[in-house]
């Protein structure tokens, strides 16, 4: 706990007396002082103390009198990236240190604490429970280290953040919870400044504001938003602006001089402590102490008393008659997945796309990019098909190959192009592809892309803006059903139904019980369920799909069966476990998603014809 007993209520009763400053960016001047962007700034607590102790003495010395730790990704997840997990109570508590000796006796200590990001491609769900240890393990140690409060910066996700607060609450220290709002006085999530300010009072945070997410009066109108609804303490540690690339570094622009201009506006608006987030540095704190010196906190208005607004969320789903799925529960169900070219030559798919429906494909699925390899883009490919073919398409979007900008662009592309049946996934990180030179974006995964089509679907953008008009996409997600426990993958699609998902496809099925357990296990959650199917071809084919591809996992005897196979018998021996595999789904399984290996046609009007054979409409 705080070494110097009685100072976090001391901090808590000058913030309701006098506007405090706080420091500016960490990583702006580490990054300046020579520590590459790719290094890991957290670790420099121990490697490199008196580089952080420095940074800390500056800032102090410029009039900030409330100190970060250069703690902000300091978790058990972001350290364990690289091999550092071991260290999580040793950095947090040199960065506590760190930052006392530099405040001084005057000086308070905030124990930063950011959001719990996953490394790049990194797709698996944590549990609010693993959170919680994660968050606990980091704030323990700060705690220990002898912070005065915590600072809980830069979350996009609500339910993390209400988790740090009640991790602040068990430990005996006050925290002050800060989002990251976007355009529109929005969260990634469609959450807005007024709902945000509701729920986090209600958590137990000692004070509310924002920081990062944009320049200086982007977050002004953001403070002036949460002042009509909260009496709590307000904080804003705003970017230096918007940065611009030049010679290999990001430079901010915006002067110390317009910084602490725009301070006393946020003042006025309520503000009672103010530092920097990116791009600040001491000069700009300097600034900013000078233009506040004195400053009392403004008359705040009386809270307007109001329902939670909530996040955003799915509209009412598009009825099925019309869509691909308009026979479900009559017929069984296929769609077949088809890959754009790796050049421009659409031929080939047009005749897949054209046999497969003549054979009864309900819809063509159209992979992005599949293993992060560079092919043709499907949203074109699924008007060519549609044009071409005149078959319903389903897209596959993921959230690998664009940003957040350019997924909002592309999705209303597709939508004014006729295209409705989108299937929302991560996607394989880049690694998994290996093409030179390119990068994984991921600033949506599926949950995220699902609740973008979602806020498309009511008419605005998932920062709030309104379209003029809405989308009307019938939405998928994908499941995979080949994990030793299906307990994780069902709560996350259960998220992305709540997100708007309104049918699933799977990876492909290789194992009968685990295909009894996947009709049994996603029964009750109501919505239509295609089962993957992609036959094998050969031993060398099996062992490349269970040991490289993700998400497909071969049972032992499947593998068995494929030993020492190839060609035709090969060929043979896939589609006879494919077979077994609709037979023991006749009249269970509601729909299949056939994904035909290197292209070969035949095998999925194979197939097919397997499932129309005398199949009966599914049970449910």
């Amino acid at each position: 706990m705080s070494t110097f007993p009685g100072r976090s209520q001391a901090f808590l009763a000058q913030l309701q007396e006098r506007v405090i400053i706080g420091d500016g960016a960490m990583g702006t001047l580490l990054y300046s002082r020579g520590i590459p962007l790719d290094g890991n700034f957290e670790h420099l607590n121990l490697v490199r103390p008196e580089l952080v102790r420095q940074v800390h003495a500056d800032y102090a010395a410029a009039g900030a009198r409330l100190l970060e730790t250069n703690t902000f990704g300091a978790n058990a997840l972001r350290l364990g990236a690289i091999g550092l997990e071991k260290k999580v109570a040793a950095i947090n508590g040199a960065g506590a240190r760190l930052a006392r000796e530099a405040a001084g006796a005057d000086g308070f200590v905030a124990g930063a604490v950011g959001p719990l990001l996953p490394p790049r491609g990194e797709t698996t769900e944590l549990t609010p429970e693993a959170k919680s240890e994660i968050f606990t393990q980091q704030m323990s140690a700060l705690a220990e280290g002898g912070v005065d409060l915590f600072l809980l910066e830069t979350f996009t996700s609500l339910e993390d953040l209400e988790l740090a607060l009640a991790v602040s609450a068990t430990l005996g220290l006050p925290a002050l919870a800060q989002m990251a709002f976007l355009e529109e006085g929005r969260t990634r999530a469609g959450v807005s400044a007024e709902a945000a300010v509701r729920r986090l009072s209600a958590a137990g945070a000692a004070g509310l504001g924002a920081n990062c997410g944009g320049g200086p009066r982007e977050l002004l109108r953001v403070l002036e938003r949460m002042a009509r609804v909260t009496a709590l303490p307000l904080s804003a540690f705003p970017n230096s602006g918007f940065p611009e690339y030049h010679d290999g570094r990001y430079i901010y622009l915006a002067t110390p001089e317009y910084f602490s201009a725009v301070a006393r506006d946020m003042v006025a608006a309520g503000a009672t402590l103010i530092g920097g987030c990116c791009g600040t540095t001491p000069e700009h704190i300097r600034a900013l102490s000078a233009a506040l010196a004195g400053s009392r906190p403004a008359p705040r208005p009386r809270p307007v008393p109001s329902a939670v607004v909530p996040a955003a969320t799915a509209t009412a789903p598009p009825e099925l008659a019309g869509t691909f799925l308009a026979s479900w529960g009559k017929r069984t169900v296929v769609t077949v997945e088809l890959d754009p070219p790796r050049g421009l030559d659409c031929r080939k798919l047009i005749v897949g796309a054209r046999a497969l429906t003549a054979a009864g494909a309900d819809a063509i699925s159209l992979a992005e990019n599949p293993l992060a390899r560079i092919r043709l883009g499907n949203i074109a490919a699924a008007r060519t098909l549609h044009d071409e073919v005149g078959c319903a398409t389903i897209v596959h979007i993921t959230g690998r190959d664009r940003n957040l900008i350019g997924l909002h662009s592309d999705l209303m592309g597709a939508h004014l192009l006729g295209l409705r049946n989108i299937l929302a996934v991560t996607g394989d990180p880049v690694a998994v592809g290996g093409e030179s030179g390119a990068s994984s974006v991921f600033d949506l995964n599926s949950v995220g892309i699902l609740q973008l089509l979602a806020a498309l679907n009511g008419g605005h953008n998932l920062l709030g803006a309104e379209l003029d008009g809405a989308t009307s996409f019938l939405c998928g997600a994908a499941f995979n059903p080949n994990l030793p426990s299906m307990d994780g993958q069902l709560r996350r699609l259960q998220k992305k139904i709540a997100a708007g998902a309104r049918f699933v496809q799977t990876q492909p099925v290789y194992d009968v019980a685990i295909l009894e357990e996947l009709v049994t296990r996603t029964a009750p959650l109501g919505i239509p369920v295609l089962v993957g199917l992609l036959p094998l071809v050969s031993e060398r084919n099996a062992e490349f799909l269970h040991n490289e591809v993700p998400g497909i996992t071969l049972p032992p005897a499947v593998r068995a069966r494929m030993r020492g196979k190839h060609g035709a018998a090969g060929v043979s021996e896939g589609m006879a476990i494919a077979r077994e595999l609709i037979e023991a789904g006749r009249g269970q399984v509601g729909g299949w998603y056939l994904m035909p290996p290197f292209g070969k046609i035949d095998l999925a009007c194979e197939l097919m014809a397997s499932i129309r054979a005398t199949s009966p409409a599914p049970l449910r």
